[in-house]
């Protein structure tokens, strides 16, 4: 029964909420990440989809200062706790509400873990994040390169979901609209 309901309102649930993560990342980027930028002279960490080092995250803390750091923890880490699963939350909805009626069911499958995937990286990424700033100025090699790799895999696997996500709906296009013979 549940399943017959969530199959009726995936549509429904992508746009819901796709719309709300759209209003957060548009938020995080015009507003935070903006200003964390601004005040630091660098790339937030958020926004380095080829990772960073200890001289990058360092440079990047430093220039925060102490407000600057406090305001990536109480302005950008709370909207990037709920992004992430808004954004698997709408790709998951859009792969299933787009591939309920085709073949291959597989591709939605690894669609869903990578969108999985994307979220649990973007959380150890911003996990990375919170013990970097509340840990300065002790710097740790091993945890910069860990948060590193979490922003990495993040920006992999949801370019992926991403992608597929595309695929799944050319496909269903396809299926809808090809010519009856």
């Amino acid at each position: 029964m549940i399943d017959r309901i969530w199959k009726r309102h995936f549509g429904l649930a992508a746009a819901s909420f796709g719309g709300i993560a759209a209003l957060i990342y548009i938020l995080m980027v015009r507003v935070t990440l903006a200003h964390i930028e601004a005040v630091s002279g660098q790339v937030p960490f958020d926004m380095r989809p080829l990772g960073y080092g200890p001289q990058a995250a360092a440079a990047l803390l430093e220039g925060l200062g102490v407000a600057g750091r406090g305001y990536y923890l109480s302005h950008q880490i709370p909207l990037d706790t709920a992004y992430p699963a808004l954004l698997a939350l709408t790709l998951i909805s859009a792969m299933q509400w787009l591939g309920q009626s085709m073949s291959p069911h597989w591709l939605v499958r690894v669609g869903v873990i990578f969108s999985i995937g994307a979220a649990l990286c973007d959380y150890i990424e911003n996990l990375g994040v919170v013990a970097m700033i509340l840990n300065w100025p002790d710097r740790s090699a091993p945890l910069v390169h860990a948060s590193s790799l979490a922003t990495v895999a993040k920006s992999i696997l949801t370019t992926a979901a991403v992608m597929i996500s595309i695929l799944i709906g050319a496909m269903a296009a396809r299926h809808r609209f090809r010519p009856a013979t």
